[in-house]
């Protein structure tokens, strides 16, 4: 880092690939400068088809000015090019709690920098990602936040375990904007029925076991069946690190499925670090998922979207003052009245609902990171929370925060409705897709083509 605190190329070697998911790419520091340890780095990225939508906001139309204006920081963040941050604090530690929300603060970068770490990480980068998406090697600036795997000022010899979480959404709507050919949503989780299209169109090979209810459930043994079925299905959704290195689940989001091995090979060295064993760890999770009550803010969170989207896209095109789409090509008489009704909300009314929304999709979409160290004997002086494992007679320190909290783009509404009646569509004509032996799609009735 040079004299005025930008990160150079000579900086380059010091930051190692951790992953990515649809906007940002996370680097790790392994260098040895003070202010960078135990730091990551979070830096933009950009798709590489540009008739895509962006995944995340990076300025604000006029519109959106309209959605967030009531909060200054925001409008004023997007002049200042950190509103990520700016989201992060003023919108979203309000609902999940300041002290699991971490803003991170933004460090200055130079274009030779951002060059050099593209090539760097681009062996480690899965190829689905790298056709996507690029660094934005023309941004200024990126994000430095704790490096919530690890434990600021962790003792030497002590051990560290971190779990990457991405729940997704754990409740079902119950909205009366919901039409009767989609009633399906208020009995089948969206997690599954995605899976189901997932599948069909060839981006996994196995649907995923994973309950998202079972992990918000008020109960240990439905917290641990989600657990479980997180080893043998990890997909995008369960990471494990120690020490601060991945040691299970895939890098770029894109993890599918896991071979036995990998499984075996990852609870062999948690046993190694942390004297745990599997059913030791799970309930060591399970107990801290419990006890922290930590996913019912998100829960909380999630269910700001009271309207579902077939309600809350009404709403969007009250803002925009478009023709709703929706509403041209329906036909039944009573859902028309509701979303007349709909249409004929005051514009305040109608931006809470659609900020309410696009707050819970965050929610929706946000991981969560819980790390773990065994508690020092005799020391009773800490500020972390803790949990004592009975089957090991051990306390555990544990903290838990939220990371990718970005603001979803307004426009982005369309592509959630489209989005919606597709998996919805495609889970009510077909129901559930399975895997024949051979790995190929079977089902007692060939699939039918979904119109795009």
């Amino acid at each position: 880092m040079d004299m005025d605190g930008v990160l150079q190329a000579a900086d380059a070697k010091d930051w190692v690939y951790r992953g990515e998911g649809a906007a940002n790419l996370i680097l790790s520091y392994t260098g040895s400068s003070p202010s960078m340890l135990g730091k990551v780095l979070r830096v933009k990225k950009i798709l590489n088809d540009k008739s895509q939508q962006a995944p995340s906001c990076m300025v604000f139309s006029s519109h959106e000015q309209l959605l967030w204006g009531h909060i200054p920081e925001l409008i004023e963040s997007v002049k200042q090019d950190c509103l990520a941050q700016a989201y992060a604090v003023h919108v979203m530690s309000q609902h999940l709690g300041a002290n699991h929300v971490d803003g991170g603060v933004r460090v200055r970068v130079s274009r030779d920098f951002l060059e050099l770490v593209e090539k760097n990480v681009l062996s480690s980068r899965p190829a689905w990602r790298v056709n996507a998406s690029s660094i934005d090697n023309t941004a200024d600036a990126a994000l430095l936040i704790p490096d919530h795997s690890l434990f600021s000022g962790n003792p030497k010899g002590s051990s560290c375990i971190a779990v990457e979480i991405k729940a997704k959404c754990g409740f079902l709507p119950s909205s009366e904007y919901i039409s009767e050919d989609n009633s399906i949503k208020k009995q089948v989780t969206r997690y599954k029925m995605h899976q189901h299209l997932k599948f069909h169109q060839g981006e996994i090979s196995k649907t995923s076991e994973y309950n998202p209810l079972d992990l918000f459930a008020e109960s240990k043994e439905r917290i641990r069946m989600a657990i479980k079925s997180f080893f043998s299905t990890p997909q995008n959704n369960f990471r494990i690190f120690v020490n601060g290195s991945l040691a299970f689940g895939g890098m770029g989001g894109g993890a599918d499925n896991v071979h036995p091995a990998d499984t075996q090979k990852c609870i062999e060295d948690l046993s190694k670090v942390s004297g745990l064993d599997l059913p030791d760890f799970t309930e060591l999770l399970s107990e801290t998922i419990f006890k922290s009550g930590v996913l019912g803010k998100l829960l909380t969170t999630q269910k700001l979207d009271d309207h579902d989207i077939e309600g809350a896209i009404h709403l969007y095109y009250n803002i925009i003052s478009q023709p709703c789409l929706v509403c041209k090509n329906l036909t039944d008489v009573e859902l028309l009245r509701k979303y007349t009704l709909l249409h004929s909300l005051p514009l305040d009314k109608s931006l809470k609902i659609v900020r309410d929304f696009l707050i819970s999709a965050t929610a929706k979409d946000c991981s969560l990171m819980i790390s773990f160290r065994p508690r020092e004997n005799g020391s009773t002086d800490s500020e972390y929370d803790s949990v004592f494992l009975e089957s090991v007679k051990r306390t555990y320190e544990y903290k838990a925060y939220f990371v990718d909290l970005d603001v979803k783009p307004l426009v982005k509404m369309e592509h959630y409705f489209k989005l919606d009646q597709k998996i919805v569509n495609f889970y009510t004509r077909n129901g559930e897709v399975v895997a024949s032996p051979k790995g190929s799609k079977s089902k007692e009735t060939s699939p039918i083509q979904l119109q795009q």
